[in-house]
């Protein structure tokens, strides 16, 4: 079992930046692969960006590339998403999300965090 908890979220205008962390309660957080999923207000969970078990192979979706950098620190059992140039449309509740799988594009993972909620509004 896996315990995650996002921090980080908030209110930013459009153009700013962000650092949301997930921290997780698991002796073997260097076994799994490491996501942030986020949900929009009336919209299905969305795949933002993975990073795999050694933090060698990052992916991310088409809307967050060259925007958006996933990270991880093994020895801190965490996990970061840094978000520049926000836009209005990533407005969403952020949740990070662990997989022994590496899963890319998709939402389907096991473990998942309460979420943090983030809002670009000017």
């Amino acid at each position: 079992q896996v315990q995650l908890v996002e921090s980080g979220g908030g209110l930013v205008p459009p153009g700013g930046s962000l650092r949301l962390s997930c921290t997780a309660s698991t002796r073997t957080f260097s076994t799994y692969n490491m996501a942030w999923i986020r949900q929009a207000p009336g919209k299905e969970r969305e795949f933002v960006a993975v990073v795999s078990r050694g933090g060698d192979a990052t992916f991310y979706a088409n809307s967050v590339k060259g925007r958006f950098t996933i990270s991880r620190d093994n020895a801190k059992n965490a996990v970061y998403l840094q978000m520049n140039s926000l836009r209005p449309e990533d407005t969403a509740v952020y949740y990070c999300a662990a997989d022994r799988t590496l899963l890319i594009y998709s939402p389907a993972y096991t473990y998942w965090g309460q979420g943090t909620r983030v809002t670009v509004s000017s």
